[in-house]
């Protein structure tokens, strides 16, 4: 099976300066100003201003559809419109669309179906673009873009309601199976836009319905909420004997990596698929939903918190800025000075406490001086990564210099106490409670957290705090179900599995996923910004390429930002598609998110993920690959100017890119979801070097990303040696304040006993034969296993219906003779072996 090319451990090197695990030497002390010009020389500025990011399932509804077109494809725009226009003006005369009453207007749609029935490719193409321009809202008779947005969904809703969906799927299959095209493209030295014309046409088609009819609006008219309800069961379950239309979209991101269709317009493909999983099996928001319910029938207590609202009310840890950093180096002696000398350890706790959130010192600080003095000199671990996190959300303890009192950051009150309420699990007590009675009594009585005979009362008192914080997650629930299903196979019966949206794909997908994850693997690598052209990497540029290549620098200029916004949709795309798949598989079954999980982890995502995250990910997410004017649906209703560097510069005027921020989240929650108590892909973290990567996109001021770092530095912390620890302690800090607590989770010492040696491949191998388990169990169901009930009943027995062959009742009788009547039975030899 052929994997991405991910790269290995050599293709992810820390930072030059830096090193993942600790035991690098400390730099020659520079003066912070020096240290400062050098980072702003090769990473840029790291005064980045706090991100007003709003996480959500997607973008707004224009940017999601204007998504959807690359800008060499706007000239079609034109050309949909001329198909209609000519069209309609033969079949209603003297009126435009926008004038015919709801009858008329379904009347011209039924024509317009009858007519993409024929043969002629180029008849039809004419219809399918005709149809196009009513999905994209009829814009040549709007005045606005909010016009042309409401008339599209309009006409998306008209035409879902006339069958326009089936009868554009069935054209998709006979495109999909289109050996002609296939074979035109694979012949060709360099593939183009203009091979996957019509697949553009039938995709842009169908996404424009799914995400017009997906979009809830309170306005909405009630037929709309019935037609809305039903398009999500016909995409959710098989109609007419068709797989899932979401299984169909997977079969073409193979067929494609493969090789087999260089054609597809894949980026069109990836978009689609995303929304029809989001619209059939639901966003984020209806995934807390769903938990909360699944949590209420297994008879669980409810969720302490909504996590979508934590994340949202937390706050971005800020960088030191660049004025205190002068104004402490310009008033305090170089750090080589201080060394030996009574007086500095003074100066170092003023300084330390005067950076500590909470008015408090830092929980972590030891009170060994040299200690002290080496956090605060630079070190290469450090300083010429990203620098600390230095959270000036408070007022300071010791309160500065007056000379310093101007220069200090912005000061803003930060909510009490901790974000999130701390979890225990059950296997915590169960260790906990050995440790006590193994150094209390000398032996242990198992899984048995009741019995506390014999121990001190602070023991009572601890057992009882675990306990009050103790959480039963579904998949805890679902594990325990799983082991008694496999002891009594016979006395618990079947298991009865509800036909969800969500277990109706797995289904589907079950024997081809590890495709699936290699295929989507793949593609990712190709649209990293960090990957590297090579020749045998997979082309995923066929639909953004013109025919003709620019022979201007202007044109040049203009494909150049087409194809990086091209690359990033299929990221945000990908991203978002993983990400929802795992979430949905792990709240339907444990075991089902293992198995895609597990494959994903075989085909090398891990490294993938964090090769991405190598680049300096500020100007990633600040990035302006964008040319406004350009973008539907305002490109529609205005004359396109003439194409200059300033309308090519012309962008928006926010601060970052909500799609690569929205990415980069996807990715680091993708990642976290990989490695969560699992040790060995944690390791993996850590052989790859992760932790000068990770923290260098802590740059970034906004909380939602600065949280799921945090959280992968906090599961390798205790990996990472004591030096990386005293070396990055304004990191650990952020990681106590931001972080869920585990209550006896030894993050912070490296002494727990997940942290000693593990047999790493046995770990995997375990959880492999688990869901080998899973899958056998539920989904392979052999006709004669040794467990298949038995039919005793001899009327029912005989009266089963057999399949003879056609010529039996030409020889029956002969056989009869045969095989029974000539054959002597000897009834004392049957009773004396039975």
């Amino acid at each position: 099976m052929e994997e991405p090319g991910a790269p290995g451990a050599g293709s992810l090197p820390a930072n030059g300066n830096g090193n993942g695990n600790g035991n690098g030497k400390t730099a020659a002390p520079k003066g912070r100003e020096a240290f400062r010009n050098q980072r702003r020389e090769s990473e840029g500025s790291v005064d980045c201003p706090t991100l007003e990011f709003e996480y959500g399932d997607a973008d707004g509804h224009a940017a999601e559809l204007s998504e959807l077109y690359s800008y060499t494809e706007n000239l079609e725009f034109t050309a949909n419109r001329r198909c209609f226009e000519e069209d309609f003006k033969i079949q209603v005369q003297g009126k435009e669309w926008l004038e015919l009453e709801e009858d008329a207007q379904k009347t011209y749609v039924m024509g317009l179906l009858d007519r993409l029935e024929v043969v002629s490719r180029e008849r039809r193409l004419k219809v399918a673009r005709a149809v196009l321009y009513l999905a994209q809202g009829t814009f040549g008779e709007c005045d606005s873009e909010v016009d042309v947005l409401h008339w599209s969904r309009y006409n998306c809703f008209l035409l879902y309601q006339m069958g326009t969906f089936s009868a554009f799927l069935e054209l998709l299959h006979m495109e999909i199976d289109n050996s002609q095209a296939c074979g035109s493209a694979l012949r060709k030295p360099a593939v183009s836009i203009a091979d996957s014309t019509e697949l553009r046409v039938l995709l842009s088609v169908m996404y424009l319905m799914v995400e017009n009819i997906r979009l809830e609006r309170e306005t909405d008219p009630c037929g709309w909420r019935t037609a809305r309800e039903t398009f999500r069961t016909e995409l959710s379950f098989s109609m007419h004997n068709e797989e899932p239309f979401a299984l169909l979209l997977f079969s073409m991101v193979t067929k494609f990596c493969s090789g087999l269709a260089p054609h597809f317009p894949i980026k069109k493909v990836l978009l689609l698929l995303w929304k029809v999983v989001m619209f059939t099996l639901g966003g984020f928001e209806h995934l807390q939903t769903l938990k909360i319910q699944k949590r209420a029938e297994l008879g669980l207590p409810p969720l302490a918190e909504d996590s979508i609202q934590v994340v949202k009310s937390m706050r971005a840890a800020s960088p030191p800025s660049y004025t205190l950093d002068l104004g402490e180096s310009q008033l305090a002696p170089p750090p080589s000075k201080l060394r030996g000398r009574r007086g500095s350890r003074r100066q170092l706790l003023t300084k330390q406490d005067s950076l500590d959130i909470y008015n408090e010192r830092d929980l972590f600080k030891t009170e060994d001086p040299a200690t002290e003095e080496e956090e605060d000199s630079p070190s290469d671990g450090e300083r010429t990564l990203d620098g600390e996190l230095d959270l000036l959300e408070q007022d300071p303890l010791v309160p500065p210099p007056p000379s310093q009192a101007p220069l200090s950051a912005e000061r803003v009150t930060f909510p009490k106490g901790l974000p999130w309420a701390p979890k225990v699990r059950q296997k915590d007590i169960e260790h906990f409670l050995e440790m006590s009675r193994n150094k209390f009594i000398g032996f242990t009585l198992g899984q048995d957290t009741d019995t506390l005979v014999g121990l001190p009362r602070p023991i009572h008192e601890s057992v009882k705090t675990l306990k009050q914080h103790k959480y039963i997650s579904i998949a805890d629930v679902q594990i325990k179900n799983e082991e008694e299903l496999e002891k009594c196979p016979m006395s618990l019966g079947e298991e009865v599995v509800p036909e969800t949206p969500c277990e109706i794909l797995y289904q589907g997908m079950l024997y081809s996923l590890p495709q699936y994850m290699i295929a989507l693997l793949k593609i990712l690598l190709a649209a990293a910004p960090t990957s590297k052209a090579k020749t045998d990497s997979i082309n995923i540029l066929a639909d953004v390429l013109p025919e003709e290549m620019p022979i201007t620098v202007l044109q040049s200029m203009k494909l150049g930002i087409d194809v990086n916004r091209h690359k990033e949709i299929i990221v945000k795309s990908i991203s978002a598609l993983l990400l929802l798949l795992l979430k949905h598989f792990k709240l339907n079954h444990i075991y089902q998110f293992e198995y895609i999980s597990q494959h994903l982890v075989f085909a090398n995502c891990i490294p993938l993920i964090l090769k991405f995250f190598n680049q300096n990910i500020l100007s990633y997410i600040t990035a302006k690959n964008s040319i406004s004017v350009l973008d539907y649906p305002g490109c529609t209703i205005q004359d396109l100017p003439e194409l200059t560097t300033e309308s090519l510069e012309t962008g928006d005027n926010n601060q970052f890119c909500w799609r690569n921020l929205f990415s980069c989240i996807n990715l680091l929650r993708l990642l976290n979801k990989l490695t969560k108590w699992k040790h060995s892909r944690t390791m993996m973290l850590v052989v790859f070097k992760s932790a000068p990567i990770l923290k260098r996109a802590l740059k970034v001021k906004q909380a939602m990303l600065q949280l799921y770092v945090l959280k992968l530095l906090k599961m390798q912390t205790k990996y990472l040696g004591r030096q990386w620890r005293k070396s990055n302690m304004k990191t650990m800090s952020a990681i106590y304040q931001k972080v869920r607590h585990r209550m006896n989770d030894d993050w912070a010492y490296g002494n727990d006993i997940d942290a000693r040696p593990w047999d790493f491949q046995a770990e995997e191998c375990t959880l492999r034969a688990n869901i080998e388990a899973f899958n056998s169990r539920r989904y392979d169901k052999p006709q004669d296993s040794e467990f298949s009930p038995v039919d005793n009943c001899l009327q029912s027995v005989l009266g089963q219906r057999l399949d003879l062959p056609e010529d039996f009742h030409y020889s029956y009788e002969l056989w009869l003779e045969r095989e029974v009547f000539s054959q002597p039975i000897c009834w004392e030899e049957l009773l004396q072996n039975h």
